[in-house]
């Protein structure tokens, strides 16, 4: 059995991110018999300065990008139609709000200590593409622990105090300084770089050469 440690680099607020994993998910699914798969996610914020209220995410991302908002609405219609092929709910990422997603990376950190770290990350992509919540509100980060069943006094605790603060900065300036500008991506036993959220059948290939590379 090989193995492979598979750190991803994503941001809750990034579509393609839960895309991506969905994607490689099905890709280790299907290497399983002959791969022992670990992963880790590591931090990274679309807009780290972010503060105050949320503005609606078609002018938002037209205006980042100098396209028009049918554009915009034309894309992520796109993206709704691979979600829903791939069994993710992105059903209400058009009306969904820009946010500051700070506070929900210190969250999967803690998710991760208690064994649900990807559980942690499906949950807020769930609740953010899928129901148009705002994920820098801890009320709704508490709602996402609740429903994993985890302690939510001891997320309330994490999420009142500055834990994991500095851990989330170190990696988000690990990973600038390593040139990644845009997520997800995927790095492979510490060596491999697959950028993007590539389909199943390239990730397939792309683990099985680093597989034989690493053996």
């Amino acid at each position: 059995m090989k193995k492979i440690h598979i750190d991803i680099v994503s941001d809750i607020a990034c579509p393609w991110c839960a895309i991506g994993y969905a994607r490689l998910a099905q890709a280790m699914e299907r290497l399983a018999p002959d791969y022992e798969f670990s992963v880790q996610w590591k931090a990274f914020e679309l807009n780290p300065e972010h503060t105050g209220q949320g503005e609606p995410i078609l002018p938002a991302l037209a205006r980042k990008y100098g396209r028009s908002e049918q554009e915009m609405r034309e894309n992520q219609q796109r993206m709704m139609t691979i979600a829903t092929e791939l069994g993710l709910n992105f059903e209400k990422i058009q009306e969904r709000l820009t946010c500051n997603t700070f506070d929900a990376h210190r969250l999967v950190k803690w998710a991760g200590e208690e064994g649900r770290q990807t559980a942690m990350k499906q949950a807020l992509f769930e609740v953010y593409f899928g129901k148009a919540m705002d994920v820098s509100d801890h009320a709704v980060l508490l709602s996402c622990v609740q429903a994993l069943g985890l302690d939510r006094a001891k997320a309330r605790q994490v999420l009142d105090s500055d834990q994991y603060a500095d851990l989330v900065r170190e990696e988000e300036a690990i990973y600038q300084q390593a040139g990644v500008s845009s997520v997800p991506a995927f790095i492979i036993n510490n060596q491999y770089l697959i950028a993007g959220a590539q389909e199943p059948d390239a990730l397939v290939q792309a683990l099985q050469e680093i597989g034989a590379e690493s053996a």
